[in-house]
């Protein structure tokens, strides 16, 4: 997509709340019993401590719960919005930070109380009526509204983005601080409800299952709800004129939403869609989500984007002859790898990319396609005729996205599979899912649990695929 960015508003201003009366007496109903700090209340760091993008994400809590309520207006691109964020204290606080760029915040509450708050570049400071003790429940609130707008990068422009009718959002790795207030790390996942109200003849798909869909005059609100722990950047809300249906039955549900005119070649496209699923399903255990929604732009889109229980495809990528099926694959391969299994930290990124690149291969041969093996053997041609300078298990932020960590990762995962064989390769996915089930992954835990599979040491492969520039031999 095009840019769309806004120079002049790269800095928003600072803002300053009310100062509040001083708080007296207990804990606002509902909070319970505040515990006793076992240390002087600190400001939380205002950085999340990743070893790439550690100015994003923040320090001293972690969340629990998102309520959104957002107000969008199609045309002016315009968003009225009003956050409550639960979360619990990890060390006793006189003063937090949550990540928002580009909106305006003009009203912060904690614990119901005014707080003080501040805006400078992508934080929102906060300094709450009373300190929060250590191990302390807490609820910020915040109101705001703006434009929004991509956040600008080595990636690109990343967050909420117009379309030319509607709106999207593609947050990896970075985005979602454009929409709404939040700790923005990976391994911070919580529970959300997004409630969108809009112009009724657009349409709303937002990550979660549906809940309510209500009309009222000339607008339309959508309520969605995403209860399993979900990373901050696997958010998403996707707004146009959409025509809706289901695309495959079985246990798990599959709908999608595409322009009217894209119906023909969409249907011939994600015609196979279900079996995708079960194939994945008897690769990687069962569907981590309760459901899961495909939607096609009308507009073009240089990539797919992921998020918690839905894929977004450009309308480029829909053409009537499944061209990109591979690409359907990789999507829903990220429903396990990277959104029920999330990286604790940016460097480990090919634990996402190089398990849903390998997925795309072992669908192929599973339909009659090309091996894996066949796959494999051309993209190692391929990497060797490259320079040789990317570590795969920290490949640096600026190579986060390089072709070589997602094809490189899947060839790492095929020379696994030919050391250990298939019955304990696939016996060993099946774990790997099962055990890390909406949690947080390493590399390390992973190559401790392939060689648990092992009948010897794998150190030797580890060493060459995962830890070392040098492309090793393809045996």
């Amino acid at each position: 997509m095009s840019p769309k960015r806004r120079p002049e508003e790269d800095t928003p201003p600072e803002t300053t709340g009310p100062r509040p009366a001083k708080r007296a007496g207990a804990a606002p109903s509902g909070t319970g019993p505040r515990p006793v700090a076992d240390s002087p209340p600190t400001p939380g760091a205002d950085h999340s401590g990743d070893s790439y993008l550690p100015q994003h994400g923040n320090g001293g809590y972690t969340t629990r719960f998102y309520d959104l309520d957002l107000d969008y207006r199609v045309g002016p691109n315009r968003l009225a919005a009003h956050a409550r964020i639960e979360a619990t204290a990890t060390q006793a606080l006189s003063r937090f930070s949550l990540d928002l760029a580009g909106l305006r915040p003009t009203r912060v509450l904690v614990d119901n109380k005014p707080a003080r708050f501040a805006h400078r570049g992508h934080k929102l400071y906060v300094t709450p009526a009373r300190p929060i003790p250590n191990g302390a429940a807490f609820a910020v609130e915040v109101r705001y509204a703006g434009n929004p707008r991509p956040i600008s990068g080595e990636w690109g422009d990343i967050g909420w983005d117009e379309l030319t009718e509607g709106s999207l959002v593609a947050s990896q790795p970075v985005g979602a601080p454009s929409w709404f207030p939040c700790n923005d790390h990976p391994a911070d996942k919580a529970g959300y409800r997004v409630t969108v109200t809009t112009d009724s003849p657009y349409t709303v798909l937002a990550t979660g299952h549906r809940t309510e869909h209500r009309r009222g005059g000339s607008t339309t609100t959508w309520v969605y709800d995403r209860p399993e722990p979900t990373s901050t950047y696997l958010m998403g809300v996707h707004i146009g004129r959409y025509e809706e249906r289901e695309i495959a039955t079985g246990l798990v549900s599959q709908k999608a939403a595409y322009p009217p005119r894209l119906r023909a070649p969409f249907l011939h496209d994600f015609a196979r869609h279900g079996e995708i699923m079960e194939q994945l399903q008897l690769l990687f255990g069962p569907y981590p989500f309760e459901d899961y929604q495909i939607v096609v732009t009308d507009d073009d889109l240089d990539d797919p984007i992921e998020a918690q229980g839905l894929s977004v495809f450009g309308a480029n990528l829909v053409d009537g002859r499944r061209t990109h099926e591979r690409l359907i694959v990789h999507e829903l391969a990220h429903q396990w790898f990277g959104n029920s299994l999330t990286v604790a930290d940016w460097r480990h990124i090919w634990l996402n990319e190089g398990f849903a690149t390998y997925s795309e291969w072992l669908w192929s041969e599973r339909s009659g396609g090309p091996s894996a093996d066949l796959h494999a053997r051309q993209w190692h041609a391929r990497i060797a005729a490259s320079p040789q300078d990317l570590v795969l298990a920290d490949p640096g932020a600026h190579r986060m996205f390089d072709e070589r960590v997602y094809k490189r990762g899947a060839l790492t995962l095929h020379a696994l599979r030919h050391r250990l064989g298939d019955g304990r390769f696939f016996a060993m996915l099946l774990a790997w899912t099962a055990d890390h089930r909406h949690g947080t992954v390493t590399t390390d835990q992973f190559t401790a649990l392939a060689t648990s599979y092992a009948q010897a040491p794998l150190t030797d492969l580890f060493d060459a695929w995962l830890f070392s520039p040098a492309l090793p031999a393809l045996r």
